[in-house]
């Protein structure tokens, strides 16, 4: 069963997986949903983990997996229902929504790609990785990549990560991309265009922004997902 705020969560949650690969943070999820406090997001994202529908992964804040949707018919005709976190006057009860189990697919992994200092770009497959068909974007190819170093752990990925990548030679900014710098190395970064220039930042201080021309950065795909092992 869904109350109408947890079915708006967990859309957030799963629109933002897709495009970004990471979980919006709890202040992004309380303003989206007009919450006051945290609290009530974590009283909603607790109800969705207790249905089965994300999974919260260990030893990292913002590390969610969205395990399963509702069926997409229903989740676009949303019976109303009573929310979560308000309470209810007796005799009233939410409605059930008719959820579907997500299919998982399987993807070939190219090899490594870095997460830190770029590193020669791999194009055969080395392995393939089972994933929820729901982590693809659209009808476009994907591939899978293990993460090699932490640039870009603030941003939720990890080294020795698989994160699942849409093939797409274009970027917005602020979108986490496969960069191939100068036709032969290969990084996961943030890409912006500043001043005339490409960006690829990292998403740890530790690590600087690197300044490219245009004509040295090839976009090979966007960050979709993100798959962890522990």
């Amino acid at each position: 069963m869904l109350t109408r705020k947890q079915l708006e969560l967990l859309e957030l949650i799963d629109a933002r997986m897709r495009r970004d690969g990471v979980p919006p943070s709890f202040d992004e999820m309380k303003d989206a949903l007009n919450l006051r406090s945290k609290s009530g997001i974590h009283r909603l994202i607790t109800a969705l983990e207790e249905r089965g529908f994300i999974r919260r992964l260990a030893h990292r804040a913002r590390a969610i997996e969205v395990v399963r949707m509702p069926d997409s018919a229903q989740s676009r005709h949303v019976p109303r229902v009573i929310d979560g976190d308000a309470p209810q006057k007796p005799g009233r009860v939410a409605n059930a929504l008719p959820v579907r189990e997500v299919h998982a697919l399987s993807l070939p992994i190219m090899g490594r790609i870095a997460a830190g200092t770029p590193i020669e770009a791999i194009s055969e497959v080395a392995d393939h990785v089972s994933v929820p068909g729901s982590m693809l974007s659209g009808k476009g190819h994907h591939y899978a990549l293990e993460v090699k170093g932490d640039s870009m752990i603030e941003a939720g990925i990890n080294d020795g990560d698989i994160v699942v990548i849409r093939e797409q030679t274009t970027a917005d900014n602020g979108d986490i991309v496969v960069a191939l710098v100068e036709d032969h190395e290969a990084t996961l970064k943030r890409f912006r265009r500043m001043r005339g220039m490409i960006a690829l930042e990292a998403a740890n201080p530790a690590y600087e922004t690197r300044m490219l021309r245009d004509d040295q950065v090839k976009v090979q795909g966007r960050l979709v997902g993100l798959i962890r092992s522990y």
